[in-house]
């Protein structure tokens, strides 16, 4: 019926179908397209019941469907489709409608697709949406940024659909222009930096202990009942658990070890390097899928390369617990860094961002969900200026219970030559953090000396330059 769906959704690859079936499972009634007309038909047959959904075949009979002012979600690969879906939508639509890009686009973009519709007088949302495919169905976190009036607009469905916690849904403004889709960035990003460090917590206990994969699931299964309890832990057991059809032996032990990506954690740290701000996990997470790519190379260069040629280091069952507080205290960092680096963006683009609400929205629906962000809420509803988490006195205090098992895991792992650059960044940070006085002087001296780039000074302002080449002299810069 013309005018009559409350929302719209175009792009019906999985994710686009499991939020269609979300919103029609509320009862809130919706219009669905697809560039492929086939698809579309396809979804209908197999889902149409689940609710209030009706099909458009054309993106006229798409618009035409919804009623004014017209609200509707894009959910399509990010970059080029998503501006090609916008060049189709805007000449039909009207002043005050309002579309969302609920795909993982780049906040950059995002910033300018809303000043161009704004000129149209379209309102235009970058929404961030994390859970995946069983998220996107039963509800996800969502973190949508753009103008107050839009989100206002739009707020009674995505707080509708969204992962609820205690009673409080997992979706809340973030910030205008790109801030929604900055904030799933870093998330992305973060979720980097957590698996990585999962994943070097196993490679050490694997090799260290010589546990199977049957055995480091329950090691997995009981720290998810401890202070890690987390998403991301617990779907490391069911992975570990998980036996192949094909050879009986754990599944995990015939993956391919190359990590892929899609681009958003290399973002985050691109964003990073721009704002000035030490995200040394998450980079070195990028880095470590990278490196896992290069898979000849690793078995040209296993042959080849000599390790660690001292007597390997006896561990027992503590060295269990040590891994667990060291994967805590990295965890810490990591997530350290990100919401540092949120409120850099913040500062830098003129975002209103609340760190502390997307704790609260990180903590139902999304891949990064953990009990540990109930603590992280707590540390900035304390201090909304907070300026680093290391400096709350619950992450202060962690930090000092976990860093002596912290310090004897990274020595280890390079006892053993087993690679864990999570661990050891962190640990680097930490060190480099609390340090009142850093090296930083001789690099300046050194930059000074090839570049004449000047230096300041510990014991009186201004700027200085030293006549290296010459006598000797110093002279204001």
């Amino acid at each position: 019926m013309q005018g009559s769906a409350a929302f719209g959704l175009t792009g019906l690859a999985v994710m686009g179908q499991n939020l269609a079936r979300n919103v029609a499972s509320r009862g809130i009634s919706i219009a669905v397209h697809n560039r492929t007309t086939a698809r579309t038909r396809e979804f209908l047959d197999q889902h149409g019941h689940e609710g209030p959904i009706v099909g458009a075949e054309s993106v006229e009979d798409f618009v035409a469907t919804l009623a004014r002012p017209r609200r509707l979600i894009i959910m399509v690969k990010a970059g080029p489709p998503v501006d090609a879906v916008l060049d189709e939508l805007a000449p039909l639509l009207d002043a005050g409608d309002v579309v969302i890009d609920g795909g993982n686009s780049l906040y950059s973009d995002t910033r300018r697709r809303e000043r161009d519709l704004a000129a149209k007088d379209i309102r235009f949302i970058g929404a961030g949406i994390s859970g995946g495919e069983d998220g996107a169905l039963h509800g996800p976190s969502i973190m949508p940024g753009g103008t107050a009036e839009a989100y206002a607009a739009v707020s009674d469905v995505l707080t509708t659909i969204a992962a609820q916690v205690d009673g409080t849904p997992c979706c809340t403004h973030v910030g205008s222009d790109g801030a929604g889709h900055y904030v799933k960035m870093v998330h992305n990003g973060i979720e980097y930096a957590d698996m990585q460090l999962i994943a070097e917590a196993y490679d050490l206990l694997r090799q260290g202990l010589g546990l199977d994969a049957a055995a480091l699931a329950e090691i997995f299964d009981r720290w998810n009942d401890g202070d890690l309890d987390s998403f991301l832990i617990e779907i490391t057991a069911k992975v570990l658990r998980q036996p192949d059809p094909t050879t009986g032996q754990p599944l995990v032990d015939v993956i391919l070890d190359e990590a892929e990506q899609k681009g958003t954690g290399r973002w985050t740290s691109q964003s990073a390097l721009e704002l000035g701000v030490p995200i040394t996990a998450i980079t070195e997470a990028v880095f470590a899928r990278a490196l896992s790519a290069r898979s000849d190379e690793r078995a040209l260069a296993a042959k080849v390369l000599p390790g660690p040629d001292g007597a390997r280091p006896e561990l027992g069952e503590d060295f269990v617990d040590a891994v667990r507080d060291a994967l805590y205290a990295s965890k810490v960092i990591a997530y350290a860094q990100g919401f540092e680096q949120m409120a850099s963006a913040a500062d830098t683009f003129g975002w209103d961002i609340h760190l502390g609400d997307m704790a609260t929205i990180w903590r139902g629906g999304c891949i990064i969900r953990a009990k540990f962000l109930d603590r992280i809420k707590d540390a900035y509803d304390a201090d909304e200026d907070l300026r680093n988490l290391l400096l709350a006195d619950y992450f202060r205090d962690t930090i000092a219970d976990a860093q002596g098992a912290w310090r004897r895991v990274v020595r280890t792992a390079i006892e053993l030559g087993v690679p864990t650059p999570a661990f050891s960044s962190s640990l680097a940070y930490y060190d480099g953090y609390r340090s009142e006085r850093l090296p930083a002087n001789l690099i300046q001296g050194l930059r000074d000396f090839f570049g004449a780039h000047s230096y300041r000074r510990t014991d009186r302002p201004g700027a200085f330059h030293t006549l290296w080449g010459e006598d000797g002299r110093e002279i204001e810069a």
